[in-house]
């Protein structure tokens, strides 16, 4: 029986990594963590009896043990909740689903407690990837990829020496406006930039698979993950969304890893590392299969995608930067406050008035967030 505990239960990948946990039948999920779905959370604590449950506020906690004071279940909150679930005694895996740099201290404190870490949660690599990524190394830990992309690299990367990799092909959609130019977006509304074509998504991953700055954040992700520079990693806009990721060899050769369009397939080959389960649901029919087409990313319109290779080459705290001003400049959007192309406009500005940190700490990485979301709030 595999022991996992989720940060981020009750969003997109916390939810489905308990369908995979509720289809496979040998995993226990020994704690849960998530922010103001109490409801949900509710509902999950009783179906999975976990041991330990963190939320982020006071209030909440207070609701929730009020609401399963029949469950013989211990509830804590606040960043030491998060931590306190994150090297909860018999764990094996962490699965890091929670949104946001608030995943950063628990991923750190779970690395030190041994776990393992299936990794959803962007921005702990991308802002911090310096450190974590050795810190692993040292207490000898698996960081397994969640992403799809990430995963089809990780998949294709098997059986294979790392040095003779050659480049990385991550695969884009291209999101609902592929294809348009800027002046086409200058009107676009929050319904219209959560139409993803492929796949289904928390509102914010939406929003930023519209502007590529998903793309982004992931391509500064894949340097850290599979040690490679900046310039070792291209985008392909696949708009079938069928080849997940690429990983090109030094002899010409490229390996892919093909599917339908479903996350529960990382999810599961994260958990299940190096064993691979069946998984129901669609597959690839090739008969069907018109065609598969690829294209360059459109770096002018969707100028996001650039920034974020600027940030990843320069590193330090720029991608902080870039990751913290996209958090708060798509919360505004989502919000109403600012207009679809002020995102980037934002992202930009931000990184051109910061003066960048290199190898910054845990607290300089936060404190950089935070210095970019008052300079945000003081001008939108």
């Amino acid at each position: 029986m595999k022991k996992i505990a989720i940060l981020g239960s009750t969003g997109s990948i916390g939810t489905q990594t308990l369908e995979v946990v509720r289809e496979n039948g040998d995993i226990e999920v020994l704690g849960l963590a998530a922010g103001n779905n109490i409801k949900l959370l509710e509902a999950q604590i009783r179906e999975f009896r976990p041991k330990l449950v963190a939320v982020w506020k006071e209030e909440k906690a207070k609701e929730l043990r009020e609401r399963i004071k029949d469950i013989n279940v211990k509830v804590v909150f606040g960043m030491e909740g998060l931590i306190e679930l994150a090297i909860l005694e018999g764990v094996e895996i962490l699965v890091t689903a929670i949104v946001g740099m608030i995943g950063i201290r628990p991923t750190i404190e779970a690395i030190k407690a041994g776990k393992d870490i299936a990794l959803a949660n962007k921005e702990t690599l991308v802002t911090a990837g310096h450190i974590i990524m050795p810190l692993a190394k040292e207490y000898q830990v698996k960081i397994l990829p969640v992403d799809s992309e990430h995963s089809a690299i990780f998949q294709s990367l098997q059986g294979n020496p790392r040095g003779a990799l050659q480049k990385l092909l991550l695969t884009a959609s291209g999101g609902p406006f592929r294809g348009r130019k800027r002046e086409e977006l200058a009107h676009i509304q929050v319904e219209d930039a959560l139409k993803h074509p492929n796949w289904e998504m928390g509102r914010k991953i939406t929003i930023d698979s519209s502007t590529l700055v998903n793309k982004g954040l992931e391509v500064i992700e894949a340097k850290w993950l599979f040690d490679v520079t900046i310039d070792q990693i291209e985008v392909v806009v696949h708009p079938q969304s069928i080849i997940h990721s690429m990983v090109e060899y030094v002899d010409g050769a490229i390996i892919a890893e093909l599917g339908t369009p479903d996350m529960k397939l990382p999810i599961q080959y994260a958990l299940y590392y190096p064993e691979r389960r069946f998984l129901p649901g669609e597959r690839v029919d090739f008969a069907m299969l018109s065609q598969l087409t690829f294209e360059k990313p459109d770096l002018e319109t969707f100028y996001g995608l650039r920034l974020a290779f600027e940030a990843g080459k320069a590193g330090g705290s720029l991608p902080t930067v870039y990751n913290a001003a996209n958090e708060l400049a798509v919360s505004k959007f989502l919000e109403r406050k600012i207009q679809y192309l002020e995102i980037p406009e934002i992202i930009e500005t931000c990184m051109n008035e910061h003066r960048n940190i290199q190898c910054p700490t845990v607290e300089e990485i936060l404190q950089t967030e935070q210095e970019v979301y008052e300079k945000i709030e003081s001008r939108w």
